[in-house]
């Protein structure tokens, strides 16, 4: 990238302004380079000068002026640097030249669908789980923010030169899921005429009726038992299997694949579950008291210690999830996981972190980011309950009013950690008020005119970029550039919500280019190259919304 040669080329002018005397040989940082807001400042700018100060006992601005004098813009790519300027209170200022911007038009061409990608990962292995909502009904709208945000944050990751796992983790051991065995079975015997009513915290939504009618088709009454008695182990499996499948459908729904579906029951059938706990209580980390077993979590910065085992006997969710990291870090080695969470899952994080610890595996490696709830609205009314699950709001009951692609951006639209509003009537909006539409409208209008190119008999793949002079022109590739570093930079700082906005600018400065420079004239070289212009600029809108997991549609 560019900015990454500019920061080489910041760094080799200090070495030499050091050996000239010029500046005195102190410590330098690495340099930032930034994009200036303002475009009259430049297409990059560093502020380095101004971090040297106080070791060089200087004054920024001086310091600028030397490292400005002792840049040798030669040994960038030819002609890239059209302009090194220093301007108050110590930043060194750099405009790229029109002619180089144009040449990188057939540059993205040449790089199509890999456009945008960079070798940050180096091919380290990282596992991104996401959403692992248990197995006790459909994925509801909160679920689907996360969804869409763990996805799109996978797509990323694997864009950046991370070799990346998708992971769904199935709850199928806790006592959530013999809650939805107890409710599957109610609801399986009042089919037959048994008088029973659902347990205690128990699901009421249609969804468990109609798993129950499922049931009820396949083994007629084979899975009853005597009034009174538990249900049969088998309503658990085959309630959860048959979850699952309606998940899966869910999943899909909304584009969604995951690499690998964990059982969280495997950790103790493999014996995963021991083997963790050994290695905790070898690193000192158990103590039993109160009939209990814990983690002494307080030991590693925990405010206080957290149960394991309960008196009782049986593990703790906390016990579980440890043995499930345990698999992550040691049997899988993955080298960095990243887990979605909900809003609900704040508290366990910091003694999940304590606990990886326990491990003796680097609490860094382990990133959990949690994003926030979701209010759904029809313009101002807010939506309250779904028809089928009655509590909640189904993802499904929105993708099918709204569109997959919709759904996704919106879910991937706020940072994380921010309360999102998603206004139904808006994302079903086809205007340009609708940032769906308005970004896949700029990619069916691009292959629109292609079209009409194509039925002209116009071959514009040896257009001359160099023609590309017009300053809509030189902005819209400006945009296009800025992909590979917003790459770099989500993966970094794991932040997803990004690409909506970028996807916004790079369509806004095509429509702003279409307003300003004609396409289709009657001067064939312009045309060609401003057709070369349009694809390169159909590659990049494409490659933003397949990040995201949405289309790229050649009509609207």
């Amino acid at each position: 990238m560019i900015k990454d040669e500019i920061a080489i080329l910041i760094s080799d002018a200090i070495k030499r302004a050091q050996n000239a005397g010029d500046l005195p040989s102190v410590p330098v940082p690495d340099a930032p380079i930034e994009r200036p807001q303002r475009p009259e400042h430049g297409d990059y700018a560093t502020g380095l000068a101004m971090r040297l100060g106080r070791a060089t006992r200087m004054a920024p601005l001086e310091i600028a002026n030397i490292i400005a004098r002792h840049i040798d813009t030669e040994t960038l790519e030819p002609g890239a640097i059209a302009e090194v300027a220093v301007a108050p209170p110590g930043f060194i200022n750099f405009r790229l030249s029109p002619g180089w911007l144009a040449s990188q038009v057939t540059e993205i061409l040449s790089q199509g669908s890999l456009f945008g990608n960079v070798a940050l990962g180096k091919g380290q292995k990282l596992q991104v789980e996401f959403v692992s909502a248990n197995p006790v009904g459909p994925i509801h709208v909160g679920n689907g923010r996360g969804l869409a945000l763990g996805d799109t944050l996978s797509r990323v990751l694997s864009a950046a030169g991370y070799e990346v796992q998708r992971e769904y983790l199935v709850n199928d051991a806790g006592t959530q899921t013999q809650v939805f065995a107890e409710t599957l079975y109610a609801r399986y015997q009042q089919l037959f005429g048994r008088e029973v009513d659902i347990p205690q915290g128990g699901y009421p939504g249609e969804y468990m009726i109609e798993l129950a009618e499922g049931l009820s088709r396949d083994f007629d009454d084979k899975l009853l038992r005597d009034p009174g008695e538990p249900p049969p182990p088998e309503i658990h499996d085959l309630g959860v299997q048959r979850m699952l499948e309606v998940i899966r459908a869910d999943l899909e729904a909304i584009g969604v694949q995951y690499d690998n579906w964990f059982s969280e029951r495997s950790v103790y059938e493999t014996g995963t579950y021991e083997k963790a706990m050994e290695l905790l209580r070898e690193r000192g980390f158990v103590a039993e008291r109160e009939g209990a077993v814990w983690l002494v979590s307080s030991a590693l910065g925990e405010e206080k210690d957290n149960v394991l085992v309960r008196s009782t006997g049986a593990p703790t969710y906390f016990a579980s999830d440890i043995a499930y990291h345990y698999d992550k870090f040691v049997i899988r080695a993955f080298d960095r996981v990243i887990n979605v969470w909900g809003a609900d899952h704040q508290g366990h994080v910091p003694r999940m972190k304590a606990a990886v610890s326990a491990l003796g595996v680097d609490p860094d490696r382990l990133t959990i980011l949690i994003y926030q709830l979701v209010t759904l609205k029809r313009g101002k009314e807010i939506v309250k309950l779904s028809k089928r699950a009655g509590s909640i709001i189904t993802l499904r009951e929105l993708v099918e009013e709204v569109g997959p692609d919709a759904a996704r951006f919106n879910f991937v639209g706020r940072a994380a950690d921010s309360h999102m509003e998603f206004d139904i009537e808006l994302a079903k909006q086809q205007s340009s008020e609708n940032p769906v539409y308005y970004v896949q409208y700029a990619h069916a209008r691009i292959a629109g005119i292609l079209t009409q190119a194509k039925e002209r008999g116009i071959e514009h793949s040896t257009g001359d970029v160099s023609l590309l002079s017009n300053e809509a022109e030189l902005a819209l590739i400006r945009k296009m550039l800025r992909l590979p570093e917003l790459v770099e930079s989500m993966a970094v700082n794991l932040e997803p919500h990004q690409l909506p906005y970028y996807a916004i600018e790079i369509a806004t400065a095509f429509h702003d280019f279409y307003e300003k420079c004609r396409v289709l004239t009657d001067d064939e070289a312009l045309t060609k190259a401003r057709l070369q212009l349009i694809s390169a600029a159909k590659v990049v809108l494409a490659r933003a919304l397949d990040l995201m997991g949405m289309t790229a549609p050649e009509r609207m």
